[in-house]
């Protein structure tokens, strides 16, 4: 058993050349380039690129013509291709190429989740909507302080459903409890 498999992350290094052949059938040819950075013995950061010819057909080449461009990075999969061919004064050359069956554009990172939500909304209309990290942050207004009546009914009844349920003493975590802050 044998297994020709390549899996790429990096950046397009010029746009894709498109080129359509008999019955449409597409060709998109580009270089991709991947890094390796290491630290030598002496200290210095050291950064090794290598060069891929990456080759896609059809519907693949027709979305890499759409939506790839220089400095994209892209994710591959494919296989490795050698082939070889004459040139213009009669020497063999060979080149390797992978042939890509998966393609997918990769986005660079915009901004966090919880921070692009609030990015919108001016902050006076996210106080009043319950929006801003500080009200969510916030007491309830329906919260009372520890030494308010009801609180002192809780812990005179003997509440226990705040008690740590592996504990086996019966004394009310009520009082300790309303003390935190939140």
């Amino acid at each position: 058993m044998s297994i020709n498999k390549v899996i790429l992350v990096g950046n397009v290094g010029k746009d894709p050349v498109i080129r359509y052949f008999d019955k449409g059938v597409a060709k998109a040819n580009f270089p991709l380039a991947t890094s390796e950075t290491y630290t030598n013995q002496q200290g210095e950061t050291i950064t090794s690129t290598e060069w891929h010819n990456i080759v896609l057909w059809r519907a693949l080449a027709e979305v890499a013509e759409k939506t790839i461009r220089k400095g994209s990075q892209v994710y591959i999969v494919g296989k490795i291709k050698t082939r070889s061919y004459v040139d213009k004064e009669g020497v063999n050359k060979y080149i390797t190429e992978i042939l890509a069956d998966t393609l997918l554009l990769l986005e660079k990172k915009q901004t966090t989740v919880n921070s692009s939500a609030h990015t919108d909304i001016p902050k006076e209309d996210g106080h009043e909507k319950g929006l801003s990290g500080s009200v969510v942050n916030d007491p309830p207004a329906s919260y009372q302080p520890a030494n308010d009546n009801n609180s002192k009914n809780l812990s005179e009844k003997g509440n226990t459903t705040d008690e740590d349920p592996g504990s086996d003493s019966k004394t009310d975590n009520a009082q300790n409890e309303d003390d935190l802050p939140f």
